[in-house]
């Protein structure tokens, strides 16, 4: 079983992670782009990094607005370093984008 991250250990990897926050027991942060379409091609460019780390978001969409929230189901739906990794994958999708 994978290993639930402290309170501690939450907050300090939220200090790399901008905009993310611990909202009831997950990692969560909203972004919002121009249009659904980037919206949409965000969404589609992060489902390849889940699928690469085997590791998905709990997400919705609605018209330029992406919420993502992010705990790992096997460990009791808490925060352990798979939503940390994902977390800093989807900041590089974001940095790679340029929105």
């Amino acid at each position: 079983m994978t290993k639930t991250l402290s309170a501690a250990e939450v907050e300090s990897a939220c200090s790399g992670l901008p905009g993310w926050q611990l909202a009831g027991g997950a990692l969560e942060k909203t972004y919002r782009f121009s249009n659904f379409r980037e919206a949409l091609g965000f969404m589609v460019r992060v489902g390849f990094e889940a699928e690469a780390l085997d590791h998905h978001p709990d997400w919705r969409n609605v018209y330029n607005r992406v919420v993502i929230r992010l705990s790992t189901h096997d460990a009791g739906d808490t925060v352990t370093a798979k939503d940390v990794a994902l977390a800093h994958r989807i900041e590089a999708v974001l940095a790679a984008k340029g929105t």
